[in-house]
């Protein structure tokens, strides 16, 4: 049999899926599959070489499927036409050579080979010949001895959910989390079609916010013809999403899951024109276009002065009013306050075009803010019962450069602290005579500089500083952590700079007792 004979075999054999890989840097599995489309079909005559993977210019892969039938299916049965699958299975086996070549030649068409195992030793096929992902479906998600020998591989997974509560996924976070797989979950509904009001796609959210660490897609088998599944799929932050491409032949019909290769073309362009469409183009922020500030200072008030003012003068609130248009660098409404000091004379009906100072106030205001939108994001609620400290080793108007929000939640003969580092903000080497504190990181990245050894940390990680230790540590792009201690004593921070030494303790330090 040659090879377009044995792949048209091969459509009848494997289930046909499509999977389109949209992934970000979000640690994990993320970081090895990066911007893949894998296109999983059943026949593979029409699309070994990759038409839609060069339009639209991604990556493909093809997935098999294998099974052991030797053993798979009970021998008592393998003859039986009633049993469901069987008939099927039995009249399109492969062989393992068969399987070698077909994985050989998608290696040679430059995708990506992934095998779904449905039992053990098949798991070993796909180690034998280089088989560079495994997916586990659905049916096999609760299959202890299979998802074992899978995680010992070492290969990414892909596991779908079809079928499982959100119990059943914790436990599979839970046991390829321990076994330290690079892993990603599929929502899925395994219904075959599914109807639009079964498809749940807010589970999604809740997968993204349960599993913050595991890439999760989303696995259709909604009307082919349906788009905008996938496109909502993607606007819900699925990284993954996955369907059946089939072709029709003489002896088999497509189903109605089943996408055609035409079908399967208009739905690449509907997720690229979703993804398009919700990615931010601003790493960790929203980006503001010069257009979109043009258009809405078209529409803001500027101040104008009530009466002549002289310079030198200090005018307020009764002093101004509020009127369009606002010219460009004229002061507006949003950046005046009272006690603004004129730099010029200016006349009844005048633009006013000063500059807002910014105080330490305004300063402590707004590093607030930005340090409750990262708990917001972390998830972390914090009560009222706190007692919060800018700690500024030189000065509020450094602050951002250098420094933290320390958060103090009860300091007995025990010490619980909540620390924040904004992105890109150093706390500065130091150590304590007295104190031993435990960190751990609760949210975001940060690196620890502990007796001049550099380490990197990940949520979830600790790190004990012991007494004497010198230390320091910066974040990247914010970081929130959990300090344990014994007692805080308040003259027990030795730093090495002595520009901070000199400076009394309450000096380098704002308190606040509210937000």
């Amino acid at each position: 049999m040659n090879l377009p004979n044995k792949l048209t075999v091969l459509r009848v054999i494997m289930v046909p899926f499509f999977v389109f890989f949209m992934l970000t840097d979000v640690g994990g599995v993320a970081n090895k599959w990066i911007a893949l489309v894998l296109f999983i079909v059943a026949s593979l005559t029409d699309m070994l070489d990759g038409k839609i993977a060069r339009k639209y210019n991604i990556n493909a892969a093809v997935k098999l499927q294998y099974r052991n039938l030797d053993n798979f299916i009970h021998p008592d049965y393998v003859n039986r036409t009633d049993v469901p699958h069987v008939p099927r299975f039995m009249s399109t086996r492969l062989t393992y050579d068969q399987f070698t070549e077909l994985v050989d030649a998608i290696k040679e068409e430059e995708m990506i080979a992934i095998s779904t195992p449905f039992d053990e030793g098949s798991v070993d096929w796909c180690m034998e010949q280089g088989i560079d992902i495994i997916k586990i479906a659905s049916c096999s998600s609760l299959d202890w001895p299979l998802l074992e020998k899978a995680a010992a591989t070492g290969k990414p997974l892909i596991i779908s959910t079809g079928g499982k509560t959100l119990s059943d996924i914790d436990k599979l976070y839970n046991f390829f989390s321990h076994r330290k797989c690079d892993f990603a979950f599929l929502h899925c509904i395994a219904e075959y079609p599914a109807p639009a009001d079964h498809l749940q796609l807010d589970f999604i959210d809740r997968m993204n916010k349960r599993y913050r660490d595991v890439t999760i897609g989303y696995s259709g088998h909604e009307d082919p013809d349906d788009n905008t599944v996938a496109m909502l799929a993607v606007a819900k932050g699925a990284k993954i999403l996955e369907r059946h491409v089939a072709l029709p032949t003489e002896k088999y019909s497509i189903n109605a899951y089943s996408m055609t290769p035409a079908q399967a073309d208009k739905w690449v362009e509907a997720v690229i024109k979703a993804r398009t469409i919700c990615a931010t183009k601003k790493e960790n922020d929203k980006y503001v276009s010069q257009a979109e500030i043009d258009s809405l200072n078209s529409l803001m008030r500027g101040v104008y002065l009530k009466h002549d003012v002289k310079a030198g003068d200090t005018i307020g609130i009764d002093d101004v009013f509020f009127a369009m248009p606002c010219q460009e660098k004229q002061m507006n409404s949003g950046e005046f306050n009272d006690g603004i000091e004129v730099s010029r004379n200016y006349a009844a009906n005048e633009a006013l075009f000063e500059t807002r100072h910014i105080t330490s106030t305004k300063l402590a205001r707004s590093v607030i803010h930005d340090a409750k939108g990262m708990l917001y994001e972390a998830g972390i609620v914090l009560g009222d019962d706190i007692e919060i400290e800018l700690s500024h080793h030189y000065g509020m108007k450094n602050f951002r450069q250098t420094g933290a929000i320390i958060v103090s939640v009860i300091n007995r003969e025990y010490c619980k602290k909540i620390l924040i580092v904004l992105p890109g903000q150093k706390h500065p080497m130091h150590m304590h005579k007295i104190k031993e504190e435990t960190f751990q990181l609760l949210y975001g990245d940060l690196e620890i500089v502990l007796d001049g050894e550099e380490k990197e940390l990940k949520a979830g990680d600790v790190q004990t500083v012991l007494r004497g230790q010198k230390h320091a540590f910066t974040s990247r792009n914010g970081a929130i952590f959990e300090e344990i201690s014994t007692t805080h004593i308040r003259n027990d921070s030795y730093y090495d700079d002595p520009k901070i030494s000199k400076l009394d303790p309450m000096d380098r330090k704002t308190i606040l007792r509210k937000w």
